[in-house]
């Protein structure tokens, strides 16, 4: 699993947590860390792309 991954799955649990306890900012926060890790995973797949390529 990837880093990017795995904020991604870290931020979907905190996000499921919030909900379940009803703590928006929880929540918010959640959401947050997917994105980020979203961020980071198409980061990557972008530089491998190019190294591919460019063989670098």
């Amino acid at each position: 699993m990837t880093k990017g991954k795995a904020k991604q799955v870290k931020g979907k649990m905190r996000e499921t947590l919030g909900k379940a306890i009803g703590d928006k900012s929880m929540q918010r926060h959640g959401l947050g860390e997917q994105l980020r890790g979203k961020a980071q995973e198409l980061s990557h797949k972008t530089a491998d792309k190019f190294r591919k390529r460019t063989g670098h």
